[in-house]
């Protein structure tokens, strides 16, 4: 089928649907950085149909497409967010695909959101966008689908939708089930962007709001090196506390953290020390200064994920990544694949479409 990418992002539904066979005739999407991105990872040709705000988007502007599909913007309705729904202008953009539809009528609409879509407002607001479909002539059908189940170790719930146009034929494509039972393993609670993970299980569900510093990714707990000191990039001071339980070693047998200033600059002092001693309180923060800790142990790390492990959990080759590397930020490399779709899942849709 040929589709339009709305809402487009990184391309996470370009990149599953073109491995499906689709071929994508044009996209969408308000964000200059992640449109550099997308333009970089999927070697867009000049010619091919863009907009940059869909409510500027006239019916007639729209190339041929069987379908269109897209992740409406979801921090309307995510539980991390105000839910304010409709209230916040993200959360009508969904209304401009009914508009553009109403004299378009394309034969399929496939999109994602949040799975708190389903129960915001007390179920009203799903209702509502079911309404929108129906006016406008679609069956629709949809399902809650898990990453983790699909070969990509992230716990993301999203809601996925399909309509199909009455009349214009198609099969039912959910239920779909997935085959991954690896499970998430909190080893150290903590707020969001601070708790302790086991890498052997699925990742938290990555984020797009925070950006930087791991986009709130959370940390993970990761074997020992030959080497015994290492400079890890977490931003607070770590307390020897979070470590209770973990294992049966006493705090001194197992971590030493001191408090690192500007490591790469060995001229710059505060108070007369670049390092302090263990379980001092980190140097105070100035803007021109690097912070961070210094880790002395027998056989624990633990880290942040990197844009690009940010990259794989959403089912990205690492050709994409380098590519959307090579022209933005990692701050905005976080915020990308927080607010991206997991490719994974919509290949195996779209295989169905």
């Amino acid at each position: 089928m040929l589709f339009i990418d709305f809402f487009a992002g990184i391309g996470g539904f370009r990149l599953g649907m073109e491995m499906a066979g689709h071929h994508c005739v044009g996209y969408c999407e308000i964000d200059k950085y992640a449109v550099k991105s997308y333009r970089a990872m999927h070697d867009v040709k000049e010619d091919e149909w863009y907009a940059s705000d869909i409510r500027n988007v006239k019916p007639e502007d729209l190339p041929e497409a069987d379908c269109w599909c897209g992740g409406f913007p979801c921090q309307a309705f995510s539980i991390a967010g105000k839910r304010r729904g409709f209230e916040d202008m993200r959360g009508t953009l969904i209304f401009e695909i009914f508009r553009l539809a109403a004299e378009r009528k394309p034969k399929i609409i496939f999109l994602e959101n949040v799975a708190g879509l389903l129960n915001h407002d007390g179920g009203r607001t799903f209702a509502t966008i079911l309404c929108g479909f129906w006016e406008l002539g679609y069956d629709v059908e949809w399902q809650v689908l898990n990453t983790k189940d699909f070969g990509v170790p992230q716990n993301r719930e999203r809601v996925f939708i399909i309509g199909h146009l009455g009349g214009a034929g198609g099969r039912k494509v959910f239920p779909i089930t997935g085959t991954n039972s690896k499970a998430l393993k909190e080893l150290i609670s903590g707020s969001m962007g601070q708790r302790v993970y086991d890498p052997s299980g699925i990742s938290k569900t990555l984020c797009g709001e925070g950006g930087g510093q791991g986009a709130k990714t959370g940390l993970y707990l990761i074997g020992a090196s030959s080497e015994s000191v290492t400079e890890t990039p977490i931003a607070r001071c770590l307390d020897a506390n979070y470590y209770k339980g973990y294992g049966k070693q006493e705090r001194a047998a197992v971590l030493e953290v001191r408090p690192c200033l500007t490591p790469d600059r060995l001229e710059k002092r505060q108070n007369g020390r670049r390092f302090k001693e263990d379980g001092e309180p980190m140097f105070t923060l100035t803007a021109q200064d690097k912070h961070g800790v210094m880790i002395i142990d027998d056989n624990v790390r633990i880290r942040r994920l990197t844009p690009k492990e940010c990259f794989r959990l959403q089912g990205f080759p690492d050709e994409y990544f380098d590519r959307a590397r090579a022209v933005n930020s990692d701050t905005q490399l976080y915020k990308q694949a927080g607010n991206s779709v997991t490719v994974n899942v919509i290949y195996e849709i779209a295989k169905r479409l």
